[in-house]
């Protein structure tokens, strides 16, 4: 399939554009250098310009337009404390005039500080409500029904339309019928290839943080369709690759019949490392921690502790243990989150002492 055809099959999903497309495609000279490596380049999705950016911002852009296109007027969604998904869904929001509310989950007892993304929330004057939850998990719809049927019915009773979005924009459900975020990451996908091409340069792999499974599900499609000889390889923040890994290849093989494309994807085109998880989804260790400081330190780049920065430790040790060639070339996708530097400023001070 060529990049034209999948397009034309995109645009048949209306959407806002909220965000400066392409985003930067650089080489990572100094660190491809010191790793010794393959060639590694950044896909700089940490500068869509929504809020302070980060790959939500494409799946928002097909969402808010199916938000609009059922005239709500609220937008209920829920995450952890720090999540990134929510910051910019309230940013969005504030941008159509629309309500956020914003059902955050305290994981593992993080401490509850009005900073990073919380802070973001606040400014932007979201309705934000604190809930405990269990730890290190991912919080599908079905885990948090009660919740959001009872912020549901309050919202209608004040006479509003509510639009349920799912955590990450990613499994369709609630209010969104299809899988619109995944939809943005073929869209990414696609992207990336025609600035690939204009370079003359042939990728083997991408490498992103996955959370949710939207950005997975659709840069694994982008990726079969248009170049089926790149693996992707998500590296996950908080759910194990069995289940994960069905959540993921589900989104995928949903995103295929809603684009109508003809392809087929299988189990064994999820690739997810779920080794890295460690002591479980956004708690800091000292690899991440040197991960972070190892990028800004040879690029001046920042990758933030929860996502990126695990994903680079990831890449890091995988260079290390030869997984890769040293004549592949590898796009790790940068989703952004960096404000989650700042609730994690002590560990990090901390882990970069010792």
């Amino acid at each position: 399939m060529s990049i034209p055809e999948i397009k034309k099959k995109i645009e048949c999903f209306p959407k806002k554009d909220l965000i400066p497309l392409p985003t930067p495609l650089q080489k990572l000279e100094n660190l491809s250098l010191a790793l010794g490596g393959p060639e590694i380049y950044m896909k700089r999705d940490d500068l869509t310009g929504v809020a302070f950016g980060g790959n939500k911002s494409r799946k928002l852009e097909f969402i808010i337009q199916d938000v609009l296109n059922k005239n709500a007027d609220v937008i209920i969604t829920w995450a952890g404390v720090q999540s990134n998904w929510c910051l910019q869904t309230a940013a969005v929001a504030r941008k159509f005039g629309i309500k956020a509310i914003l059902i955050l989950f305290k994981l593992y007892d993080l401490p509850e500080e009005y900073d990073g993304n919380l802070l973001l929330d606040y400014i932007l004057d979201a309705d934000v409500r604190i809930r405990e939850a269990e730890g290190g998990k991912v919080l599908k719809l079905e885990d948090v029904q009660d919740v959001i049927e009872e912020v549901q019915n309050e919202v209608k009773e004040l006479g509003h339309t509510p639009y349920i979005a799912p955590i990450g924009g990613s499994m369709k459900g609630g209010s969104m019928e299809k899988p619109l975020g995944a939809i943005g990451y073929v869209n990414a996908c696609a992207e990336l290839l025609e600035q690939t091409e204009e370079l003359g340069l042939e990728i083997d792999y991408i490498l992103h943080a996955s959370g949710s499974g939207g950005t997975q599900a659709g840069l694994a499609v982008g990726a079969k369709a248009l170049r089926e000889e790149i693996k992707v390889l998500g590296i996950s923040v908080s759910d194990y690759k069995e289940s994960y890994g069905e959540d993921v290849l589900a989104i995928a093989q949903d995103t295929i019949i809603t684009l109508g494309i003809d392809i087929e994807i299988k189990k064994e085109d999820i690739i997810i490392f779920d080794e890295y998880i460690k002591e479980g989804y956004g708690i800091l260790n000292k690899e991440v921690t040197e991960a972070i400081r190892f990028v800004a330190v040879k690029e001046g780049i920042f990758l933030d502790p929860v996502y990126t920065g695990k994903a680079m430790a990831a890449l890091i040790d995988l260079i290390g243990k030869g997984y890769f060639n040293k004549e592949d070339r590898i796009v790790f996708f940068h989703t952004g989150g960096t404000p989650a530097l700042f609730p994690n400023k002590n560990q990090l001070v901390n882990f970069l002492k010792s």
